[in-house]
């Protein structure tokens, strides 16, 4: 979504389409699956888990890194990787609320 389209929209609505953007590739989805399998720190173990270059699991974790979903911290020639719990409690608060406040249709096409 370009710049100038974003000022038509509320903040909070361009938060919930950057994150929806962050976790929309199944890539993203499979490194949050192992984090969170982790349940801890990964350094470099990542790019084993996944089907891809190591420049192309960068740009994902960079994607994630960027809407905060993710957090690093440098480790000498690694960074390591984790979930950051403020903002996933964000994605949960956020996804959950635009889920249920779709009532059950009564009469829909």
């Amino acid at each position: 979504m370009g710049i100038t389209k974003t000022e038509n929209f509320t903040a909070s609505q361009v938060r919930i389409a950057q994150l929806a953007k962050a976790i929309g590739h199944p890539a993203r989805i499979a490194i949050l699956q192992y984090l969170i399998s982790c349940n801890s720190c990964v350094c470099g173990d990542i790019v084993d888990e996944l089907p891809l270059a190591q420049a192309t699991v960068s740009q994902h974790l960079k994607e994630l890194k960027d809407a905060g979903i993710i957090k690093g911290e440098i480790s000498g020639a690694k960074t390591c990787y984790c979930i950051n719990e403020v903002v996933w409690e964000e994605v949960n608060a956020v996804f959950g609320s635009l889920f249920t406040s779709f009532p059950s249709p009564k009469n829909c096409c």
